[in-house]
């Protein structure tokens, strides 16, 4: 549902827009991650001026960061979610083992 009241438009400058196109056509980074696609068709219309536009060496260090503690979050879930069910799997014959099948057992020599 949506909010009563006016909307919030954000205002960004022509230079940020252009530091995240230049990021944007790094290898590795998708758009999503930086720019709108918006940014880059006006980029490629002219309308934005990225050629000179440095991009800081900690501002691309940073993000590839932030992608390898995505991807390892991600593992992490797999994992986690994995160990959920196995929890759940041996709970649950554990629960259906009767006890006298424990002390019938056989002695082993």
């Amino acid at each position: 549902m949506a909010r009563p009241g006016p909307r919030t438009t954000y205002r960004y400058s022509d230079e940020f827009k252009a530091t995240a196109v230049r990021l944007s056509q790094l290898p590795g980074v998708s758009v999503g991650e930086v720019a709108a696609s918006r940014w880059r068709r006006l980029a490629r219309e002219g309308l934005i001026v990225t050629k000179g536009v440095e991009v800081d060496k900690a501002v691309t260090a940073e993000l590839k960061a932030l992608r390898e503690v995505q991807r390892k979050y991600k593992r992490l879930k797999v994992e986690h979610d994995l160990l959920k069910k196995a929890i759940a799997f041996t709970s649950a014959r554990k629960a259906m083992s009767s006890p006298l099948s424990s002390t019938t057992k056989k002695p082993t020599r």
